[in-house]
Formats: structure tokens, C-alpha cells, sequence
């Protein structure tokens, strides 16, 4: 199975030479075809001929998150809507989601691109796939049954199924290949464990992870309680998916797909290079999307590189993608919340923005998920307790219908207060 692009074995100096072209392509195409980046050329008095070497991008302004949202559905797509034959939506920082689009091209390259890395995670066309991702993923979950059936595995394909069922067919289709969050490989656990089934009695050989990074502790416990390989894998869902860097067989860092996409580390507060070897915020500038481009775009994922060669002889960088992140959003099984667009949809099923409100995220009980504490001033109280739990009721479900992700919402009189061990609270 080749992927369009380059070989992953590629000289450095033939791979720049070649990522160099495709950048002055993107570049160009991006200049003249989305208003964004026009004006934000223009405004750094910036023009993409000036680019003539990688280390040039770095005068480029960056794309962040709010400026997806700032040009809600179709201001950033640098090709017609009649090219355009996908659209795939992801939580925003507001009320409106972020917007990506693809054309066939690159719905082609999504697809070699994912399965490229799970052929290095073993999978092939013996394997039974079973896909087991949150809602808020399902974009994510469409890329890995293209890129399974690229390598003509069989499929389980993403369903809304609750816990227990995906248990079952786990255990009666004969699963090899599960793709799922840290968070819910945990579950999975723990469930397999309360219905007392023989871990060994499974088909099951190879777990990978996807959505959130895990410590190598964690990954080591859940490896050894279902007696699988685990493998790890980044993407995003703003360009385009699952599987932009990927482990190999040596499990030691994930190789970014440099054919693809071009990666930075920068320092997060300065925006300025980070040092050789240091910690910091990974900035991905597209090389071969055509209906969505995005340049220097900020994932808040903390990342470092890895600087010696991989044994496995792909020459593609290695990164390190470590659990702590360089802003305020919080990453739910893969679903990345912002405060800003929590607050917004509270506010929207409230009438009114309250006064005091504490997110939590983290594990409560056997489910991981979001936790909000709304403080009861005069706006939010009522005598009636039905009163109360209608309010509940109304932010509980318009949190889980916009962001696809399990939701609480508890009341406090006053000021709340929302420290507790092993939970992190999204900061306003």
C-alpha cells in the first residue's frame, strides 16, 4: 500500500527540498484563494514569495482556534463548495463549531495517511477492527474505517453503543484491532473485569490509542490487563483527523507525517522557536490539503522532538507527546473543551450567564466525562426543586448534544468550590 507522497525513509535534505515545494504551493493557493490569510499576510507585510526556505515560515503569522470560529462555516476553504465533497464540524471556543471541508483528493490522502500507520501498528487484512470512540469523534472514527478497509481488514465501524454491548461484540465478533481513547480502553477494563470474562479467551491482540496522550504507566497497566501491544497515535480534528504521527514497531516516539504536514515546536508564551530538545507547543502547517489549508496552526499540544535516529529506519521526526497542555482546554476521551465555548452553551440554555461556574474534568466513579458546578445566586435559585432539576436538566443536555461528551451539572449555593485529587479543572 504506497501513500501519495514521499518515502518515509527519505534523505532530510530531499525531504526539505520537497516539503519546501509543497509549502510555496500551499502558500500560494491559501494567499489566493481564502480572505483570511490575504489579510494576515498583508498585515506582517508578508508575501508568500518571500518563503524561500522552511526556516521562512516562521515569519508567518499563526492560525489559532478563534480565528476557525471568527470565520464560521466556510471562510477558511480555499476551494469552492461544488469541489467540496465532506464537511466534518469539531467543538469550537464559542457557540459555533469549527468547520473543515475536503475535497476528494484529500479525502484520498486521509485515508492512505491512516492507514499507513495502522500497517505499522500490524494491522492487516486478518484483523477485525473495532472502532470504540466517543460521539465527539465521529469524524475520527469515519477516517479509521477508510484507512482499516484500505488494508482490507473487516471493520466494526463507530456505533453509539453503551459500554456493555461494545463488550459483547468485543467478545463474540472476534475483535484483533480495538482503536479508542485512553479513558475508554480504562472502561473497557474495568468492564470486562465486573462481567468476569477470560482475558485470554479473546481475540484480541492490538489496542491503539487515540484522542488524548497516555503515561507510559498507564498504557503499561491496561497492556497487561487485556494482554495486548498497544500503539499510540496524533491528530487532530481541524487538519484533518486521526493519524497525523504515528508509533512504529519500536514504540519509542510517534513520526510525524512530514510528507503531509509540517511540524514546529515553538516556546508557547514567546511564539519564538523552542530550544533543540525542549518542551513545547506543537504548530502543524498543512503541505497537501487543498480545501483547508492551514498555516502555523497552534494544536496546544505540549510535544518534544526526539533527535536520534528511530531503529525502525523511517526517517520521518519523532516527537514525544507528553499530557500537559499549553492552554486552557481540556481533552475529555479525545473531545477537546474549551471554557469559553462551555460557557457559551450554559449561557444559551440558561438565559443568562451566571455569575460563578467551576468546570471540572476527570474520573468520577467508573465513567470519565465533564462535571460543571453552578453557584445558586438569585438568578439560578428557586424554592421548587423541580424548578431546579429543569435547570440541571437543561444544561446537562445541551452540553451533551453539542459536544458529544458525558456531562454533570451539580448546584452550590455560593461560591463553589472544585479542588479535588485527580481532576483537573478547566481554567476561565
Amino acid at each position: 500500500m504506497a501513500v501519495p507522497g514521499f518515502p518515509e525513509n527519505l534523505d532530510p535534505q530531499q525531504r526539505s527540498q520537497h516539503q519546501l515545494e509543497r509549502l510555496q504551493e500551499t502558500l500560494n493557493r491559501a494567499y489566493r484563494s481564502v480572505p483570511f490569510y490575504q489579510a494576515a499576510f498583508k498585515e506582517k507585510n508578508i508575501d508568500p514569495l518571500d518563503v524561500g526556505c522552511l526556516e521562512d515560515l516562521a515569519k508567518l503569522p499563526f492560525t489559532e482556534r478563534r480565528h476557525l470560529a471568527e470565520n464560521y462555516p466556510y471562510g477558511l476553504f480555499a476551494v469552492p463548495l461544488r469541489d467540496i465533497v465532506r464537511i466534518h464540524t469539531a467543538p469550537g471556543e464559542g457557540q459555533a463549531p469549527s468547520v473543515s471541508g475536503y475535497t476528494a483528493q484529500d479525502l484520498d490522502l486521509w485515508r492512505g495517511l491512516v492507514a499507513r500507520a495502522l500497517m505499522a501498528a500490524g494491522v492487516n487484512a486478518n484483523d477485525i477492527m473495532q472502532i470504540f470512540l466517543d460521539p465527539g469523534l465521529a469524524s475520527w472514527g469515519r477516517g479509521y474505517k477508510d484507512g482499516a478497509e484500505e488494508l482490507e481488514a473487516s471493520v466494526i465501524p463507530l456505533t453509539a453503543l453503551p459500554l456493555e454491548k461494545q463488550q459483547m461484540v468485543l467478545k463474540d465478533y472476534k475483535t484483533s484491532v480495538v482503536v479508542t481513547t485512553p479513558s475508554s480502553a480504562e472502561e473497557l477494563c474495568q468492564g470486562l473485569y465486573a462481567e468476569g470474562i477470560k482475558f485470554n479467551e479473546l481475540a484480541l491482540k492490538t489496542l491503539i490509542f487515540a484522542g488524548e496522550p497516555i503515561s507510559q504507566e498507564d498504557r503499561d497497566v491496561i497492556a497487561g490487563k487485556l494482554h495486548v501491544d498497544t500503539w499510540v497515535h496524533y491528530g487532530l480534528s481541524e487538519v484533518p483527523g486521526p493519524a497525523i504521527a504515528f508509533e512504529c514497531k519500536a514504540h519509542e516516539g510517534l513520526h510525524v507525517s512530514e510528507d503531509h504536514f509540517y511540524p514546529e515546536i515553538i516556546n508557547p508564551a514567546t511564539g519564538e522557536p523552542a530550544a533543540p530538545g525542549e518542551e513545547g507547543e506543537l504548530v502543524l502547517t498543512t503541505l497537501t490539503t487543498r480545501a483547508f489549508p492551514l498555516i502555523r496552526f497552534r494544536t496546544g499540544d505540549r510535544v518534544s522532538y526526539i533527535q536520534e535516529p528511530c531503529s525502525c529506519g523511517r526517517t520521518l521526526c519523532r516527537i514525544n507527546w507528553h499530557q500537559e497542555r499549553t492552554d486552557n482546554i481540556v481533552v475529555i476521551k479525545g473531545v477537546k473543551v474549551h471554557h469559553a465555548q462551555v460557557m457559551a452553551h450554559i449561557s444559551k440554555a440558561l438565559g443568562f450567564t451566571p455569575t460563578c461556574c467551576r468546570l471540572l474534568a476527570g474520573k468520577k466513579g467508573d465513567r470519565v466525562g465533564l462535571e460543571v458546578w453552578l453557584g445558586m445566586d438569585d438568578t439560578i435559585f428557586s424554592d421548587e426543586i423541580k424548578e431546579l432539576e429543569k435547570v440541571v436538566d437543561n444544561v446537562e443536555n445541551a452540553l451533551i448534544q453539542e459536544l458529544g461528551i458525558t456531562a454533570r451539572v451539580r448546584l452550590a449555593e455560593g461560591e463553589v468550590e472544585c479542588a479535588e485529587p485527580g481532576r483537573r479543572e478547566v481554567a476561565p
